[in-house]
């Protein structure tokens, strides 16, 4: 069977059109510029990853923008929003606080982008 998948790299500011194939069980990477955009093509193909940032409501009712360490997978994107969304955050959490240690055993944290006001 095979499988095509067009994108566009994002790990540089190029930004190389990709095509990405899997012809007889091997993974092909045509329109990259350099090695990251040819990892990022075949990662992309096989699972893809993506940095979550959203925002953690402090014990105050204000509002602290948190991001994943580390990119976790595409489908799990809305399960760790969901899993932010049933905390609260101190007023004390200061930029790169943990403020979820291992999300959903993810092997990521969630870490405060900004101090809280």
């Amino acid at each position: 069977m095979k499988r095509k998948l067009e994108t566009i790299c994002i790990n540089c500011p190029m930004g190389c059109p990709l095509v990405v194939e899997e012809i007889d069980g091997k993974i092909e990477v045509t329109g990259y510029t350099c090695l990251r955009g040819k990892k990022y093509g075949e990662q992309e193909f096989v699972n893809p990853m993506r940095v979550v940032t959203t925002l953690v409501l402090c014990e105050d009712g204000t509002a602290q923008p948190v991001k994943t360490s580390g990119p976790v997978p595409k489908d799990k994107i809305f399960a760790v929003t969901e899993a932010v969304r049933n905390i609260r955050s101190s007023k004390d959490t200061k930029i790169g606080d943990v403020i979820i240690k291992d999300v959903l055993g993810l092997g990521v944290d969630i870490i405060a982008t900004r101090d809280a006001i």
